[in-house]
């Protein structure tokens, strides 16, 4: 098989290496380089492939000199670009390299595969007709707690990526601000130990506080239901309005139901209002 020239973004398997595709096979043996996120992850990849290859190194913090080189060599030859697994840019490393190809006339082109997110979408048994990926929740409470917040009228599916030393308290800050909200954990997908588990936020807390998890983790929220949909906008605006005439508590119980929010959630950000 042969390949023009350009830069090609190439999804890898994200456990079972069996997952790998003929045609990104393929395109690696065909490959002048490839740009990896770590050389030992790839380079078992590769290996496992038969296949040997000069790579470079090119993560987010690669500079310019390093994207344009690149950029330079798609022009005239076969450039892919991996991640440790998955499909690339998915939360992982790119953006910036095939944004500077495009304006530069070097065509792109994907060789798709397997990603976690669709993944683990197709055997949580949550709604998949409509979904919202936004990578990782802040690792620091208050930041988590404002994306959860932001996000929590949005009319889908929410999809987020998580650490095991994290899940316990992003899950109880999910319970807090959701409710009961249906919540699936997928972890370990394709591997031998692959497990997805679902109930309440609170219920799935408890049990991840008690035994931490290993491996990687996708974490799905269900969408809010019809009676959870109420209003959208600034919480804190309207948060700040109420507490001109109203106690903090009293406030919190109108501004939880206006928005369809956790009205313990709302109390304690009302508090941090009235002390500022």
């Amino acid at each position: 098989m042969t390949f023009e020239s350009g830069l090609y973004v190439v999804a890898t398997p994200i456990g079972n290496l069996a997952d790998m595709s003929q045609r990104a096979i393929d395109l690696l043996n065909a490959a002048d380089l490839v740009a990896v996120e770590d050389s030992r992850v790839t380079g078992k990849l590769l290996h496992h492939l038969g296949i040997k290859k000069k790579m470079r190194r090119y993560n987010d913090h690669s500079g310019d000199v390093e994207r344009e080189s690149l950029v330079a060599a798609a022009r005239g030859g076969v450039i892919a670009l991996v991640s440790d697994a998955g499909t690339p840019l998915i939360s992982d490393p790119g953006y910036k390299l095939v944004r500077s190809a495009r304006a530069a006339g070097v065509p792109v082109f994907t060789i798709p595969g397997a990603s976690a997110v669709t993944a683990a979408l197709s055997i949580c048994g949550l709604p998949t007709d409509r979904f919202l990926f936004a990578g990782f929740l802040p690792n620091k409470a208050k930041a988590r707690a404002e994306t959860l917040t932001e996000l929590g009228q949005v009319k889908a599916t929410l999809v987020f990526y998580e650490a095991g030393p994290r899940l316990a308290a992003s899950l109880a800050a999910i319970a807090d601000i959701y409710g009961d909200r249906e919540v699936a954990v997928a972890r370990e997908l394709t591997k031998k130990f692959e497990e997805v588990v679902t109930g309440t936020a609170g219920e799935l807390a408890a049990r991840y506080a008690a035994q931490e998890p290993k491996g990687e983790i996708v974490l799905i929220i269900g969408p809010p239901t019809d009676d959870m949909v109420t209003e959208t906008g600034d919480v804190d605006t309207a948060l700040q309005e109420a507490l001109e005439t109203m106690s903090a508590a009293k406030a919190a119980g109108a501004i939880a139901k206006r928005f369809g929010l956790e009205r313990n959630a709302v109390y304690a950000r009302a508090t941090e209002l009235k002390t500022k």
